[in-house]
């Protein structure tokens, strides 16, 4: 081997070692600014799904918990309950939920549910943003068969978060995407997957 070819050689290892190191560095130079870029974990949090146990809630029970900053209402509904819906089809403002927006399309149906005995709304009055309350119990004396009351303005829904009619409220409580994971157990924020 000539003196040339070992000074060739050289180079060359120089010329390589030089750009793997440069190329290294803006590699790790990148990483900052690239994670820079990822949303807060905040702001994952702010938007992602809420899983529901259903295991231990009773009939006739209400929960409540917040996904993206709302309250959602899930109750699971009585056979009493389900009943009392078709009572009260003719004093709502939309019985069949026919405001495409209000809920997936899934939940148009009687029930507005996947399924009957659970209901999950937001707990959002569609008047104002109160935050109506719920009222169960049946009083025929006053034509009221149980669901939400907004104390603010008096709008109120029934046990399938429908709107009844002459009320400040315009449309029904507004269902959110939403899927049984198991038969036990619901994750709010999200509708597609294996249910």
């Amino acid at each position: 081997m000539t003196e040339d070819d070992l000074d060739r050689n050289r180079r060359h290892f120089l010329t390589i070692a030089t750009a793997v190191t440069g190329a290294a560095g803006v590699g790790l130079a990148a990483i900052p600014f690239l994670s820079s870029l990822k949303p807060s974990a905040r702001a994952q949090a702010l938007g992602a799904p809420v899983e529901v146990p259903l295991a231990s809630m009773q009939p006739g029970e209400l929960v409540r918990v917040l996904w993206r900053g709302r309250l959602v209402f899930v109750l699971r509904r009585t056979e009493e309950m389900l009943a009392r819906l078709p009572q009260v089809v003719d004093d709502l403002r939309d019985p069949n939920s026919e405001v495409a927006d209000q809920q997936p399309e899934y939940t148009v149906n009687d029930t507005r549910s996947v399924k009957p005995e659970y209901l999950v709304v937001e707990g959002s009055c569609t008047h104002l943003g109160c935050a109506p309350l719920e009222d169960f119990e049946v009083r025929p004396a006053e034509g009221w068969e149980g669901g939400f009351f907004c104390p603010c303005h008096g709008s109120k829904f029934d046990l399938a978060g429908r709107v009844y009619k002459g009320v400040p409220a315009p449309t029904n409580l507004r269902v959110p995407p939403h899927r049984f994971v198991r038969d036990d157990l619901i994750l709010i924020g999200q509708d597609t997957g294996a249910a």
